[in-house]
């Protein structure tokens, strides 16, 4: 059977923070055109999320289904017909969880809509973080995401289940039906007391290494606990020992002694020390004010160097500078006469321009007068064209319609035939000769021919004839005048007296159409655009610049000048103007070029007077510090002192050195050191030993030797049931295995059927090509030419397309089965060239026929001539 979507409803699911519907799915190709972005991906998400997705989980994936950054409840809700049946379900994820089915069989919620759900849809619990297609039976396999279908992948167990009970038939097997079901679903009972889906130990197995494990930790603790006992009583004595040496070490006063001693050297080292700070400070000083003289007297030697320096770096600056000067008057001066002229060339420019403008405007206002005439006289024509297009517009609306035309010729022929008929009928007599005396239903009878259709009564004097036609004479006669009388009504509706008058009013009203043909032409012809009076074409255009014009008739036309004469003129005048600002550019370059020779001359000077003045102020600084006359002596004596204060620093050194308080202080601490130590350790031996005592009084008279025989005797039965039950599990997992090998070489069988079917759709794309299966049902690759080429040794496109036809290929086979099958692909082709898509698209038409199709793609133009049911994505809010 298929599966119909007809409306899908989405509220508060990832991107989808607002509601959003699809309607009006049908039940064969339905596509859906929406630009990236607008979260078509997202629909398919929400639908696989509906049907497959447990209402009350919490994992990874159902919290994926939140809007970023929102604490919401995702909502979806989808109507479907499946076998015949109108389904809806309305699922919502964490916060207020619940589901709700509606079927045939009423509303279910909770546990029993979830479970409607598998049932109906072939498909099983899905435990995993991530959503497993695999679980989704069928529509996991025929509902493709975007990046599903680039790659060529085998149907899960669901769907290889189906196809083989679908195929048994053929193939002569029950490894996949029934009867193999219930063998396996007995060995799988039992296979599950022993071990996992997964194969990993559990059950009874875990349950006796458990029993194994906690025997051995209860012998091993036994063991353990005995073997401390006897371990206490070494531990005893041992402490006992080193208890009597630390006493030994306490009772030695070497160390007292010693400590004195060193506290008496301390003090001295102390006065040392004090007396070599002292004469550190002293070097300091000393020091520190023989480099300060010292830094004067290199100041002032510095200070008359950088002034001799300066006062011949000034003297040459003032020398090149003066050298200077008069290139640059000379280039000041050529600058000036080079703007005069510039100035006088710009006036000339503009004189001519402004000539040549005053012509132009001249030469425009002649062409203006002359379009303006053009397009009076073109107005002129105009009215009197459009007062033919009025009359034959006239002509043209007196066109009888063509059904009123065909009524009249209709109920010509009638009165043609009608008189016909009468004529046939009815009874001539002629009267020749006197009519005197003769008389016709009692009014006197004239001379001629008469046709009479009904009794007539014929008097001679007092003899009478008494005429009688034949019975249809009556009745033509009706007839006659029934359709003169319909003729002359509908001739009377349109104004006409016959119909050789209304043949010539129809002939009138069609030379009037052509007419207006030709005067449209004529029209088209007199109103063209003109640019020169900024005339749009069309003949509204025209009368409104007629309305609108002032009368320009009345300007007088002066004399137009020479224009060519005027352009040249202003062509000189540019000219002559470019060599103008040639000439300023070359005096202005002129000028850079002095200017900037003289300006490193006068930075020069600048400087070098600057640094005259500092040189200056420094020497005069320094010679008038009080210090400066005797500075020289100063000096020396300074360096004097200094040498005698080393010497007294050195002196100290050695005192010193001789005397560490540091290393005294460290070896008084390590003699402190050791004696706290021992004492910490007689307190630790003291406590051990009682401890160690208490320990033996308690564990002692417990029994732990029974104790660890018995725990021991334990562990080996324990050892022995886990043996036997891992033989028990072992034998079971080789039984499972059996089958399923047995199950393998089956399934091969099933490779041919399902290669025949794929084929079909196949080789429409790949015309002579033959397809390998693997024993899951795989294509995993194609021959052609004898060349077996592997699916993923092929084009992207090409994949993508096998892809979607295997999945159409599987999509019959449950169709056969009687599942529910609906195929949906979410952005599909789009590695596929124009040829490949044709082809493929006219597969899906034809897929379509047999189930739903729908198409989620972003592509206009490669679906936009693709005939289906175009669906949108619209707020539902």
């Amino acid at each position: 059977m298929s599966l119909y979507l007809r409306r899908i409803a989405i509220d508060g699911f990832r991107k989808f923070r607002e509601p959003m519907a699809i309607e009006g799915l049908t039940d064969g190709l339905n596509i859906v055109i929406e630009p990236n972005e607008t979260g078509k991906s997202t629909v398919l998400e929400a639908l696989r999320a509906a049907f497959f997705v447990r209402h009350g989980t919490k994992n990874q994936l159902a919290q994926s289904f939140a809007p970023y950054g929102e604490a919401v409840g995702p909502e979806i809700q989808v109507s479907f017909d499946a076998d015949g049946a109108p389904w809806t379900v309305t699922k919502r994820f964490l916060r207020g969880a619940s589901i709700e089915v509606t079927g045939p069989q009423g509303k279910a919620q909770g546990e029993e809509a979830e479970a409607r759900l598998h049932a109906l849809l072939g498909s099983v619990r899905d435990t995993s973080q991530k959503g497993d297609a695999g679980t989704y039976g069928a529509l996991g396999l025929l509902w493709v995401a975007q990046t599903e279908a680039l790659a060529v992948t085998g149907p899960g167990q669901i769907v290889r289940d189906t196809v083989r009970s679908t195929l048994e038939a053929e193939v002569g097997s029950i490894m996949g039906g029934p009867a193999y079901a219930r063998v396996r679903s007995r060995i799988d009972e039992q296979y599950g007391r022993y071990w996992s889906p997964t194969g990993q130990k559990r059950g009874r197995q875990n349950e006796a290494r458990e029993r194994v494990e906690q025997a051995e930790a209860a012998a091993r603790d036994a063991a353990e606990r005995l073997a401390g006992l006897e371990r206490t009583f070494s531990e005893l004595e041992s402490a006992r020992s080193r208890l009597k040496i630390v006493h030994r070490e306490i009772a030695d006063d070497t160390d007292v002694q010693a400590r004195k001693d060193l506290t008496a050297s301390l003090e001295t080292a102390r006065a040392a020390a004090q007396i070599l700070a002292t004469r550190r400070a002293e070097h300091e000083a000393i020091s520190a004010k023989t480099r300060n003289l010292e830094d004067l007297v290199d100041r002032h030697r510095k200070a008359t160097d950088e002034r001799t320096s300066a006062e011949l770096a000034l003297e040459a600056a003032r020398s090149r500078r003066a050298e200077v000067r008069e290139g640059l008057a000379t280039a000041q001066q050529r600058l000036a006469d080079a703007r005069s002229a510039l100035e006088a060339a710009r006036t000339s420019r503009q004189e001519a321009r402004r000539a040549l403008s005053a012509g132009e405007e001249l030469l425009r206002a002649s062409r203006r007068r002359s379009a303006v005439s053009a397009a009076r006289a073109r107005h002129a024509e105009l009215v009197d064209l459009e007062r033919l297009q009025v009359e034959a517009a006239a002509l043209t609306a007196t066109l009888i319609p063509a059904k009123a035309m065909e009524a009249i010729e209709a109920n010509e022929r009638l009165v043609a035939e009608a008189r016909a008929a009468l004529a046939a009928g009815a009874t001539r007599i002629a009267l020749v000769g006197d009519a005197d005396g003769i008389s016709i239903d009692g009014e006197p009878m004239t001379l001629g021919e008469r046709t009479l259709s009904g009794e007539t009564r014929l008097r001679f004097g007092n003899a009478e004839l008494i005429i009688t036609p034949p019975a249809g004479a009556a009745s033509a006669e009706g007839a006659l005048s029934s359709a003169l009388e319909r003729q002359k009504s509908a001739l009377g509706e349109l104004g006409l007296a016959s119909l050789e008058e209304a043949r010539s009013r129809n002939d009138t009203a069609r030379d009037a159409v052509a007419e207006l043909r030709t005067i449209a032409a004529r029209i088209s012809a007199v109103t063209p655009a003109d640019d020169v009076i900024g005339l749009a074409a069309g003949p509204d255009a025209l009368k409104l610049f007629i309305a609108e014009m002032n009368d320009e008739s009345e300007t007088v036309e002066a004399d137009i000048p020479d224009i060519t004469l005027l352009t040249a003129r202003l062509e000189d005048a540019d000219t002559a103007l470019a060599r103008a600002e040639g000439s300023q550019e070359g005096a202005v370059e002129a000028l850079r070029r002095v200017e900037q020779e003289d300006a490193p001359l006068a930075g020069a000077e600048a400087g070098a007077t600057s640094t005259l003045a500092n040189a200056n102020n420094q020497i005069e600084t320094i010679e008038s510090r009080p210090e400066f006359p005797t500075l020289t002596a100063d000096v020396a004596r300074a360096r004097e002192q200094t040498a005698e204060a080393a010497v007294k620093l050195e002196d100290a050194t050695r005192d010193a050195t001789a005397h560490d308080p540091a290393a005294i202080t460290r070896r008084i601490e390590t003699i402190d050191a050791r004696l706290k130590a021992a004492g910490e350790a007689r307190a630790k031996l003291e406590m051990d030993v009682a401890r160690l005592e208490g320990t033996i009084e308690s564990e002692g008279g417990k029994g732990l030797a029974d104790r660890e025989a018995g725990a021991r005797e334990e562990a080996e039965a324990a050892r022995a049931a886990l043996q036997r039950i891992t033989e028990e599990a072992d034998t079971l997992k080789l039984l499972r295995d059996t089958l399923d090998e047995a199950r393998d070489e089956t399934s091969a069988k099933f490779v041919g059927p399902v290669a025949k079917r794929a084929k079909r759709h196949i080789e429409r794309l790949l015309p002579g090509c033959d397809l390998s299966f693997s024993e899951d049902l795989t294509l995993e690759a194609i021959v052609r030419g004898g060349i077996s080429e592997g699916c993923g040794d092929l084009s992207r496109g090409t994949q993508e397309q096998l892809a979607v036809l295997t999945r159409i290929a599987f999509a019959d086979m449950l169709l056969e089965q009687g599942r529910p099958v609906s195929l949906i692909l979410d952005d599909p082709l789009v590695y596929a060239d124009d040829a490949r898509l044709d082809l493929m698209v006219e597969i899906l038409i034809e897929a379509a026929e047999r189930m739903q199709v729908v198409i989620l793609t972003c592509r206009d133009r490669a679906f936009r001539h693709v005939p289906g049911n175009r669906v949108s994505m619209v707020s539902s809010g």
